[in-house]
């Protein structure tokens, strides 16, 4: 008598031999490493359209010396708002010109150590600009800047027809 031949489906996958086994460790280095291809710190310009103003894009070789700043709606204005460490009064410049608000600054510094056994001698260069288009009700004439313990503040105060133009919803409960 013959033996009875059972034939059994071949079931075929679709996932490569290597990825049917469990690995945590490379799913998370894949989930981190997606997470951080995502993220754009520079290309984050929500505050910035908020207010209004227009805020150029940052590469990251400019990041490294390109000041931190910040830019504030207040009561009847706006301020903006340089983190300028090192730098003096002397160093920095606001100019606005075509409805565009420009700080620049330079900084330099010179180092020399002579001593018995060893001649130092170090320079630093290094300057920025940072261009801000301006919203429209911005008083150009009232324009303030003040510059203490490395912090640049300038005082953009609203027109007096921008802040009629502003109205208070009131919020009611449900």
């Amino acid at each position: 008598m013959a033996d009875a031949v059972t034939k059994l489906p071949i079931q075929k996958s679709s996932v490569p031999a290597k990825a049917e086994q469990w690995a945590p460790f490379e799913t998370l280095r894949r989930e981190i490493d997606r997470v951080f291809d995502g993220f754009r710190p520079f290309d984050w310009r929500l505050p910035s359209k908020m207010l209004d103003f227009e805020v150029p894009r940052i590469s990251r070789a400019e990041w490294q010396i390109a000041p931190a700043i910040d830019l504030v709606e207040k009561d009847g204005g706006y301020e903006i708002t340089a983190e300028l460490p090192g730098l003096d009064e002397k160093n920095v410049e606001v100019k606005l010109s075509n409805h565009t608000l420009t700080i620049t600054g330079e900084k330099s510094e010179e180092k020399e150590d002579k001593r018995k056994d060893y001649y130092l001698s170090e320079r630093r260069y290094g300057s920025f600009q940072r261009s801000f288009q301006l919203p429209e009700g911005v008083d150009a004439d009232k324009i303030d800047a003040q510059f203490a313990k490395g912090v640049l503040t300038v005082k953009l105060p609203k027109t007096a027809e921008a802040k009629k133009a502003e109205k208070k919803i009131t919020v009611k409960t449900a």
